[in-house]
This record gives C-alpha cells, sequence and structure tokens, in this order.
C-alpha cells in the first residue's frame, strides 16, 4: 500500500514488524494507535481513514499538541479481519505503548481487537459505520448505526417507489447480517415483504448465483450490506453486467468507492452522515485542506473517513477536559465533549454513541451524490443501556 509524502513526513506509517518503541518514547508524546485494513476487504477505503487522521494530528501538532504534548499517528494493517486486528491491535497496545486507539475497521476486527482493549485498558474510538450494540467501557462510537441509516432509505422506497418486495444481500459476518437483521424488521414492521436474504463470504467475488435467486425473485426493490470497499464494486457491476434494474440502496456503501466504481453506481441511493457536498465552512476547510496536504495522493473523504478525523479532535477534547492522560479520566470525559466539525457537532453522549444528521442521496453519473433528503439529529437508539 502505497502512501503519499504528507503520510511518510506527518504520520508513522507502521508494519506488525515495525521497530519496538519503548516506554520512556511512549510518555513523550501522545500516541493514538490505528489498526485499518491496508490490506483485504476495507483496502480501497483505508487510505482515506488515514489521510484523514493525518490531517486532524498535524494540525493539533501545529497548535501545540495535547497538553504540551505531540501527538503521534501510528497506524498497522489488520487485514480487514479478525486474525489480523488480534495481531495488530497487540502490536499497538502492547509494542508501541499506543494511549488510545482511534480507527474505521470491519465489525470482525472490532470485535477481535475489543477483548484486546480492555486488556489494555485504554479509551477506543470506533469511527465506522456499523451493525450496533456493540458495547464496552472502553469502546466509542462517533459513527451511524442501523437505527439511523436504514429507515430513509426504506421509507423512500416505501412511499416514493411504491415498492412492497425487497431482496436483501450482504456479506456473511456481523455487519452485513446485522444490518439487514434490522433491515428485515424494519421493512415488515412498515408493511413490506422480504422475498429472499443472500450472504457470500467477506472475500467473495462472484455473485452470479445470488443475482440468479435476485432476478427469479422479481422483487420491487434491493437492498445490500456488504463489506465496505471491494465487495462493494464487485457486486454492484455484476448486477449492472446482468442487467438489474429495480430501485438498489446500499447500506454500506461510502461516497469515494461509489467513485471508484464508477459509471455502475449510478441510481444508487445511499444513506449517510457526511458527503463532500456538505455546503459549511468547515467541510470546505477540511477537503481543501486535505487536498493541499496530500497533492496528487488525495483520497476522496467519505462517511468512513471523515469521522476518523472528529474523533481525534474529540480525544483531544476528553484529554483536555480530564487534564491527564489518565484511562479513567479520559473515559468519563469522552461523553461530556464535543467538535464542531464538517458534519457539523458531534458528540458520543447517548450511551457511548452519536446523534446523527443522515442524509439519503443518491449516486450520480460523475459519481457525485445528489441529496435527496436531510434528517436532523437523528437518535441511535438504546445501543448501550448499561452504560447510561
Amino acid at each position: 500500500m502505497k502512501f503519499g509524502r504528507g503520510a511518510r513526513a506527518l504520520g508513522t506509517i507502521l508494519s506488525l514488524a515495525a521497530p519496538v518503541y519503548g516506554t520512556a518514547q511512549a510518555q513523550s508524546v501522545i500516541k493514538i494507535g490505528v489498526p485499518v485494513g491496508l490490506s483485504g476487504a476495507n483496502s480501497v477505503v483505508a487510505p482515506s481513514v488515514v489521510q484523514a487522521g493525518q490531517l486532524a494530528v498535524a494540525e493539533i501538532n501545529a497548535h501545540g499538541g495535547i497538553l504540551g504534548k505531540q501527538v503521534e499517528f501510528a497506524v498497522a494493517d489488520d487485514g480487514s479481519g479478525a486474525d489480523g486486528a488480534v495481531k495488530a491491535f497487540n502490536a499497538l497496545l502492547f509494542q508501541q505503548n499506543a494511549n488510545a486507539i482511534i480507527t474505521m475497521e470491519t465489525s470482525a476486527a472490532r470485535n477481535a481487537g475489543l477483548p484486546v482493549v480492555s486488556r489494555g485498558k485504554v479509551p477506543f474510538i470506533y469511527t465506522s459505520y456499523y451493525e450496533g450494540r456493540s458495547c464496552s467501557p472502553y469502546l466509542f462510537v462517533d459513527a451511524w448505526v442501523p437505527d439511523q441509516q436504514v429507515a430513509p432509505i426504506v421509507d423512500y422506497f416505501l412511499k416514493e417507489k411504491n415498492a412492497k418486495t425487497f431482496y436483501l444481500v450482504g456479506s456473511d459476518y456481523a455487519f452485513g447480517r446485522g444490518m439487514l437483521g434490522f433491515t428485515r424488521k424494519y421493512i415488515e414492521a412498515h408493511g413490506g415483504r422480504v422475498l429472499g436474504e443472500e450472504y457470500l463470504p467477506m472475500d467473495a467475488s462472484d455473485w452470479t448465483s445470488v443475482i440468479s435467486k435476485l432476478r427469479a425473485a422479481h422483487p420491487d426493490a434491493l437492498i445490500s450490506s456488504t463489506a465496505g470497499g471491494a465487495p462493494n464494486v464487485t457486486l454492484t457491476k455484476q448486477l449492472r453486467a446482468a442487467g438489474v434494474d429495480v430501485p438498489f440502496g446500499n447500506l454500506a456503501v461510502d461516497e469515494g468507492t461509489a467513485k471508484a466504481i464508477g459509471a455502475d453506481a449510478a441510481g444508487v441511493y445511499i444513506s449517510q452522515s457526511y458527503l463532500t457536498t456538505l455546503d459549511n465552512p468547515k467541510n470546505k476547510a477540511f477537503i481543501a485542506a486535505l487536498q493541499k496536504m496530500f497533492g496528487s495522493d488525495f483520497k476522496i473523504p467519505n462517511d468512513l473517513s471523515e469521522p476518523e478525523y472528529d474523533s481525534v479532535y474529540l480525544y483531544k477534547a476528553a484529554i483536555e477536559r480530564a487534564g491527564s492522560l489518565d484511562t479513567e479520566k479520559v473515559l468519563k470525559a469522552l461523553p461530556t465533549v464535543s467538535f464542531d466539525g464538517p458534519r457539523g457537532t458531534i458528540t458520543m453522549d447517548k450511551e457511548h454513541h452519536a446523534p446523527l444528521t443522515m442524509y439519503l442521496g443518491q449516486v450520480q453519473q460523475d459519481g457525485s451524490v445528489k441529496v435527496i433528503q436531510s434528517f436532523k439529529n437523528v437518535d441511535p437508539g438504546d445501543q448501550c443501556p448499561k452504560l447510561k
């Protein structure tokens, strides 16, 4: 995986074989550990996640750091899966002495990493949208859950497209099944009917059998939930090649991946908390700063990368409110702080999750996303009631 000059200059890109840093260095800086899928399913989106985090760290360091300490951004490849995550989390926490984990990962990687975080006793801010209801005293989430994301697409199909029957397609792991399980219940509770629900492994690239079953069922609409990145590309391209032409809502495609898919993504409906087209000064400044920092290596920000930027600032705010790097103090501070960024004001105060403004959009021929509807400060619902 190649990173640009900004990555080399402003972030520490680590492999699992990277040199071990001693305790003295760990105490002289505040180190953010970033296990992320530089390889595997998330490799399409991981570079944009790293860039967003590096920008936040560069800005913070340029203004004096946090509590007078410079911030270091330490990245390890988790391979987008559970086994790689265990190795990456262990390397970052017990060899690199990271003070916190802030990252976007697959749900499989997150679930595998959580026990390591519990042993390491550090804050873990998860910046990826996911299937919801992952709870730990150490875990905070600044991205959307099904309770915030599914309704805009399903309601639009039911009311505006007169869809009565649906077909669901996903990747066979926690995110795919969790998202579509919630979607099925929502569809059926609102008068729709699910004709079929099909899953393939996370690394699957041939959707022929699933598409054959889909075509035979003749649904009014299709909703998919695949692992972010590569599976979105293969499924969408194969659906188009097969001539499938029904309203298609993708619960997992981000704006950057939609552009990578190209013309085949045109017409797909998405529901997101961040789009590059958001017309506010903070978003314009964010995009301009990324372009300046990374130049020709600039990756399009998206709903899997922008939350990384927000979360680094949320961690900074929590440390400053706590006045310390002490884990217990920072954990108590995290739900009490906010950051006003490209998505607006983000606060992880609802059972370690965040109310978010959501946007229903449709991908256009040039890969841009046209906003159809917006929904202000959508509540994440009951995610972790025991953490109240």
